[in-house]
């Protein structure tokens, strides 16, 4: 039997082909929410011919109404900034920290290219002696000019992350033990509540003495002001961690570890395949909320300690007392904002690569 209609096969075609976009859609919008991007989604099915009227609607949550937010703190933040003055003078608009922003760029590259120029002379120079027959006269000359704004970014980074990295090989661990372990649990209750609420002020001086008495060397793989910013970072950071994995692995459900018990898992065996995999999503919550808050943490202590960074780049500015000064202190404010947003969707995205659950 065939059917009447000629068309028939053709927009049965039509249809499997727009099935499978938007199957192709549906999965991107995953990475899309992941990215902070989810108002991509409804404007791609509006394209594809889903509904435009209501993707429309989604349009304007997702993207419109932020947009719009954005344009009335410009707004408002543009006609109050001149009215109040500082001892510095009027507090920058919108124009003017961008007009910094752009300055700091332009001096990035500038001195960058000096860099590169300086590192360049030293190996010419490096390469003359060779060819003379005097490579016993070769040194590697360390560049001591003044570091980009750039630079100072990249600093700060590495010194989160290392601090951070330290704080999960200490947290989970104990995290783990205290949520298996009702006496372990006990013993480590009382030292999170004390140390928990410590402030990195706090905590900073006491790193800065030991530090220097335990790492005498100059010539170490690390330098001690960055020891101390990330050691600073590991002790305030830890804890949402420890605390989390804790209640992740402690909630587990009692029918799971009666099936291990049944099993005769060994401890290993039963942490690995069971535990870990049922605790991870409360355990990567734990990691976000310690990222954000070794992050804050860090500037902090740049700021105190003078450790390079972007912490160490606002008291300068702050100490400069140029008539710029306060517009790249706000620069520097969103630089650190829009940092804390992208190392969130860092974790944001290892979750939803290493759980079953994207919930937040």
């Amino acid at each position: 039997m065939t059917t009447v209609d000629p068309n028939f096969a053709g927009a049965a075609d039509r249809e499997a082909r727009k099935a499978r976009l938007f199957t192709r859609i549906n999965k991107a919008d995953k990475w899309f929410q992941v990215l902070g991007l989810a108002w991509i989604t409804p404007i791609l099915k509006a394209a594809a011919g889903d509904n435009p009227k209501a993707q429309a609607k989604d349009i304007w949550r997702l993207l419109g109404v932020p947009l719009l937010a954005i344009a009335c703190f410009l707004l408002v933040w543009g006609t109050l900034a001149p009215k109040v003055q500082t001892s510095l003078g009027a507090v920058p608009g919108p124009s003017q920290v961008w007009t910094e922003a752009v300055n700091l760029h332009e001096d990035a590259q500038a001195k960058a290219a000096k860099k590169a120029k300086f590192e360049d002379m030293v190996a010419q120079r490096n390469a003359k002696l060779i060819e003379a027959g005097r490579a016993d006269e070769v040194k590697t000359v360390a560049y001591t000019g003044a570091p980009s704004y750039y630079e100072q970014i990249w600093t700060s980074i590495k010194t989160v992350f290392f601090g951070f990295l330290i704080a999960t090989v200490v947290a989970v661990p104990l995290g783990i033990a205290a949520g298996l372990s009702v006496t372990a649990n006990s013993a480590l209750n009382p030292l999170i509540q004390i140390f928990k609420p410590v402030s990195p002020l706090a905590w900073l001086p006491i790193v800065t003495m030991v530090v220097s008495a335990l790492y005498t060397t100059d010539d170490g793989w690390f330098a001690k002001s960055f020891l101390v910013s990330a050691i600073t970072v590991t002790l305030c950071s830890l804890w949402p961690t420890l605390i989390n994995t804790s209640l992740g692995v402690a909630s587990i459900d009692k029918d799971l570890i009666n099936v291990s018990k049944v099993l005769k898992m060994g401890t290993w065996t039963k942490i690995t395949k069971l535990v870990l995999p049922s605790a991870l999503p409360l355990i990567f919550t734990g990691l976000r909320l310690s990222l954000g808050v070794g992050w804050m943490v860090l500037i902090a202590a740049e700021m105190l300690a003078q450790n390079p960074g972007l912490g160490k780049f606002v008291w300068d500015e702050f100490q400069n007392g140029s008539s710029s000064s306060l517009a790249k202190i706000m620069v520097a404010v969103f630089t650190i904002g829009i940092i804390g947003f992208l190392l969130d969707r860092v974790m944001y995205a290892l979750q939803s690569l290493f759980t079953f659950s994207n919930n937040r």
